[in-house]
């Protein structure tokens, strides 16, 4: 099987966000599906072992935010590559509790909130259907999808999200450097500054972290 076909079909960008007791939660997605109309369904999937699905599945209940092009990719990478349960994912985010539920607002083209009526099993992911009760359109930027964030923000879906697909390592002979986090690959070869001369401050480009969460490979 070529899984690269997936790479073909269309995918929004998302965070979901709910509640655990007065603990805000939430993360990226991009399988969010609009499953009727004049009675508003929508299909969320996500992974069995993400922390937000355990929370969600308590609550019932939960906020999705639409990303536009001009949400900030800390946003994504905040969200989708680390866990609430350890995490306040909310600290240097735009967002605000609307129905007691934490609302993303960072650049967003709007948000539903909802309350899940049926989970599906789907093997290694959850399929939530949610009625939506609730839709706000904040902006006009045009939403972000997941081939806009691959090809403009060099990003990847996290390992849990159900479009993951394994980087092909490549052959190289210069020193290359992993993000033990998210998978990055800092190739010497196609970069101005050897990865031992970048300086102390520097991130990574996909999810934040310092120098020291690489390691040579």
């Amino acid at each position: 099987m070529n899984r690269e076909t997936f790479n073909d079909l269309s995918y929004g960008m998302y965070v979901i966000t709910t509640k655990e007791n007065t603990k805000n939660i939430g993360c990226f997605i991009n399988t969010v599906n609009q499953i009727t109309s004049s009675n508003p369904i929508v299909a969320v999937s996500l992974n069995k072992e993400n922390y937000t699905n355990k929370i969600l599945k308590e609550s019932k209940k939960c906020a999705i935010s639409i990303l536009s092009e001009k949400t900030n990719p800390e946003v994504i990478s905040t969200f989708g590559y680390f866990s609430s349960k350890d995490t306040d994912k909310f600290k240097n985010i735009n967002y605000k509790e609307i129905d007691n539920l934490p609302v993303v607002l960072e650049n967003v083209c709007g948000y539903m909130i909802g309350e899940v009526i049926n989970i599906i099993d789907a093997e290694t992911h959850d399929i939530f259907l949610i009625r939506i009760n609730k839709a706000e359109k904040i902006g006009t930027e045009t939403p972000m999808t997941y081939r806009y964030y691959h090809e403009k923000l060099k990003g990847t879906s996290p390992k849990k999200a159900p479009t993951y697909i394994e980087e092909q390592k490549e052959n190289s002979t210069s020193n290359r450097y992993q993000c033990i986090i998210c998978g990055y690959i800092y190739d010497d070869s196609k970069e101005e500054v050897k990865f031992e001369d970048l300086d102390e401050n520097w991130k990574c480009p996909r999810c934040g972290v310092g120098k020291d969460k690489f390691i040579k490979i």
